[in-house]
């Protein structure tokens, strides 16, 4: 894993489909890198945040530190 000197946003939580416990899930966080090179959206397990990061997106730019996001299940939004 690369090491990025950022500013993590709020994270977002994102249940599991087959959570057996509240808890059990993602975090989703956008790291912004302070030189202005883009940010990292980056997915963490909740049953282990001290792990590597599930997946980390890059973004080809700076996302403003401060950035709040949601999460809606595609089922949801059918209804």
């Amino acid at each position: 894993m690369t090491e990025v000197a950022g500013t993590a946003g709020e994270a977002v939580f994102v249940p599991a489909a087959d959570a057996r416990n509240e808890d059990d899930g993602w975090l989703l966080s956008i790291i912004s890198d302070r030189t202005g090179k883009g940010s990292d959206l980056v997915v963490l397990d909740t049953t282990d945040t001290t792990a590597a990061p599930v997946a980390t997106v890059h973004l080809p730019r700076r996302v403003p530190t401060g950035f709040h996001g949601s999460w809606v299940p595609d089922a949801e939004l059918d209804a």
